[in-house]
């Protein structure tokens, strides 16, 4: 289904390909807290555990947009509808033996006992189960039909899902809503404040991109679960003050129960669209952060945490609620 010319760049790019549609690529943060050189931002708001997360999509080179921040080949895009879908259940079991494959060359020898290794092997054998998945990492989720059966499956296992979504299948989320199977937690990704932007941002093939964004905002409210109306932050593109009254409007519209910001790292295939020159400081994501605490005061939202090394910030009415409780 992927041409090999693009299955190359994913591999390149350190994708395991589960299937023909799902991928998994180990986070630099995993690594990270497997050597105990610290978490993820995720972990520091939300409780869950970095070395314990499979980052994975079912659709690894499908999507609607094609974003000026994404990091992937966008080029490469092969549309919007996946064909010969595989069941949900053995994407997961794929996905969790892809996870187990990456993390392999982490394991310390038994055979070198001089070898010197920074990984935590407590940590790395926990990690052979992930129970945290982010359905992210490239591409549309919701593309894939099975989205629905994917989540509920991992909801049986005792396992988190961070579902990410640019919100174009309001559609989907509302199937979503109706048969119970919402992730742990939502994100719609909101990275332009008003129409026009969004055209030049986004340069999506679905008509009326904008208007379905905003349907799902219109619902995010209704949902029974967590939802994070998500907005990455680029310098000289999306970080004015007008861009903090249009975004503070849509805010008010959705009603959320967390806004995360973070900053763009120009990373993979971004840097040829976006220059370092377009990456925020932390303190320029505190400062536009602080700029919509003051316009959605009236509505509560506050400063919760920050995450320095990631350029995160998330705002939220209460910090009681930041961690999940277990499923």
């Amino acid at each position: 289904m992927i041409p090999e010319k693009i299955k190359k760049i994913l591999r390149k790019q350190h994708y395991f390909l589960v299937g023909e549609h799902s991928a998994v690529q180990i986070c630099r943060w995993t690594k990270k807290s497997l050597r105990n050189e610290g978490a993820c931002y995720k972990e520091k708001f939300y409780g869950i555990k970095s070395h314990m997360c499979c980052q994975m999509t079912p659709a690894v080179v499908w999507c609607q947009n094609k974003c000026l921040h994404c990091w992937r080949a966008i080029e490469h895009t092969i549309g919007t509808e996946i064909k010969k879908e595989a069941p949900a259940k053995k994407i997961i079991d794929g996905c969790i033996e892809a996870q187990k494959k990456l993390l392999i060359g982490f394991k310390k020898s038994s055979k070198n006992r001089k070898q010197i290794s920074k990984v935590d092997m407590k940590k790395w054998k926990e990690a052979q189960e992930p129970m945290q998945f982010a359905i992210s990492l490239s591409g549309e989720p919701t593309l894939y039909k099975k989205i629905g059966e994917l989540i509920e499956e991992l909801r049986r296992r005792k396992k988190t899902s961070f579902l990410v979504t640019n919100g174009l299948l309001p559609e989907k989320i509302l199937e979503l809503k109706e048969k119970k199977q919402l992730p742990t937690q939502l994100y719609v990704s909101v990275n332009s404040s008003n129409k026009e932007d969004y055209k030049k941002f986004h340069k999506s093939c679905e008509k009326n991109a904008w208007e379905r964004l905003n349907k799902t905002l219109e619902i995010l409210s209704s949902l029974n679960c967590r939802t994070i109306f998500r907005i990455n932050l680029i310098k000289n593109l999306n970080m004015s003050e007008k861009n903090i009254l249009e975004f503070s409007k849509l805010i008010k519209k959705s009603n959320p129960m967390f806004i995360e910001l973070k900053g763009f790292m120009s990373v993979g295939f971004a840097r040829q669209r976006l220059g370092y020159d377009k990456m925020p400081w932390h303190e320029d994501v505190l400062e536009f952060a602080r700029g919509l605490e003051k316009e959605l005061k009236n509505e509560k939202y506050k400063i919760l945490d920050e995450h320095e090394r990631s350029c995160a910030v998330v705002l939220g009415k209460g910090k009681r609620e930041l961690k999940i409780k277990e499923i």
